[in-house]
């Protein structure tokens, strides 16, 4: 029997808060996990950005990436370690690199998932280049947008086909402000789609490996409002329906931590945007459901790094696509597209292991998130978001929330 250590890496750009938290949790819980014999131990790094060797090994065993969706040096260097080292990330960075909203959309209505009706337009402008004025001149065709939102039926939304973090996000209410928004979208590429109206709820849904938070949100509140404190506000079928949604969605694009965003109206919840494989991971947008998610990225990382789950470098679809094309109706698909998920994600394993070796998490993470670190993580991150005369504000406004869960679902845990 021997001692191993396995290196989980943190590859970062503002990440502040979720990080500093994961590396105390882990150094509190001093894991020792006996696997096949001998007792794996762990170390946590944050990955540097520095010229490398192409044939330079790799040190870590996992890394939880928060960067190569930008930054093109360290999705290089991850690409090389997968493909050289075995290096497992969350989440696969041939699939982040390629897989767009637009790219999502189309798969997902493929296999029956009730997206609403999107249309993609060319952008209004563009970087002036000869071979592609000679392009357009031939081949673009002429088009009216009004047509488009026409065809939809107002209200619609207006976003990029690639966007993130609500860029260029517009809620257009008639044909006067769909061409004011068009014209305002410059070189952008940009999705119309038919908005869900009216609506009830909007939960979004964050995904960890086989764990799943589902949080209710309000569009309409301040961002630190956003992802309200209400908790069962669904009944099991629709957490039931959602969660197979969100699974089928992270285990087809290799997204291991992601969020899904639906919309219920008339009763049927509508997926509106899942390509989010770099979620929000911040407290202050989180506050209250800031705990669960250091404690799902801890658990399972620690999992995947212990065990040697080999990472899956390739996108199989085939298996989904062989339901999709039977004539069971829509929720049996989503049933077995979500066992396909459950058995790439090895939930049943990953919950056995998590039941015998990380039982003591919750305790931990629970007297963990009233010290006096944990409020220094809240506060590092409240004062690279907020003036200086809202930092304290702030700071006692998500600590407070995250206290509210310790006297509450973190203390039942």
């Amino acid at each position: 029997m021997a001692d191993v250590n396995k290196k989980i890496g943190l590859s970062l750009g503002a990440d502040l808060c979720w990080p500093l938290c994961y590396e105390d949790l882990m150094k509190s819980l001093d894991l020792a996990i006996p696997v096949g014999g001998d007792t794996v131990r762990f170390e946590v790094e944050r990955v540097s950005i520095e010229p490398y060797d192409l044939r330079q090994h790799c040190s870590y065993d996992m890394v939880i990436d928060r960067l190569t969706h930008w930054y093109h040096t360290s999705r290089e260097w991850i690409k090389k370690a997968v493909l050289m080292d075995d290096l497992y990330v969350l989440n696969n960075p041939w699939s982040l690199q390629s897989m767009e909203k637009q790219t999502s959309y189309c798969a997902m209505i493929q296999l029956g998932m009730p997206i609403p009706e999107t249309w993609m337009v060319p952008p209004k402008s563009y970087d002036p280049t000869p071979d592609l004025r000679s392009t357009l001149h031939r081949y673009a065709k002429l088009f009216d947008i009004g047509s488009v939102g026409e065809d939809l039926g107002y209200p619609v939304i207006m976003k990029p086909y690639d966007g993130g973090g609500w860029r260029a996000v517009t809620r257009v209410e008639d044909e006067a402000a769909l061409r004011r928004a068009y014209e305002a979208s410059g070189k952008l590429v940009m999705h119309v789609q038919r908005a869900v109206h009216p609506s009830d709820a909007f939960v979004r849904v964050i995904g960890v490996g086989p764990q799943m938070r589902f949080v209710k949100y309000d569009v309409d509140a301040p961002l630190h409002d956003r992802y309200t404190l209400e908790t069962d506000f669904l009944d099991a079928d629709e957490e039931a329906l959602l969660r197979e949604s969100t699974m089928t969605v992270n285990s087809f694009f290799g997204w291991e931590y992601n969020s899904l965003e639906a919309m219920r109206s008339d009763g049927t919840w509508l997926p509106i945007d899942f390509a989010n494989a770099c979620p929000d991971s911040q407290v202050t947008s989180l506050h209250y459901h800031f705990p669960w998610l250091v404690k799902a990225l801890l658990r399972w990382s620690v999992y995947c790094t212990a065990t040697g789950r080999p990472m899956r470098r390739t996108l199989d679809w085939d298996a989904y696509y062989e339901i999709a094309k039977t004539d069971a109706p829509y929720r049996e698909k989503l049933r077995g597209y979500a066992a396909i998920a459950d058995e790439r994600l090895e939930t049943a394993d990953f919950e056995e292991f998590c039941a015998k070796h990380l039982s003591h998490v919750d305790e931990v993470a629970w007297e963990y998130f009233g010290s006096e670190a944990a409020k220094t993580a809240v506060r590092q991150k409240v004062e690279a978001l907020y003036p200086a005369g809202e930092v304290e504000e702030f700071t006692e406004l998500f600590w407070g929330r995250i206290q509210t869960w310790r006297d509450g679902e973190g203390s039942a845990q």
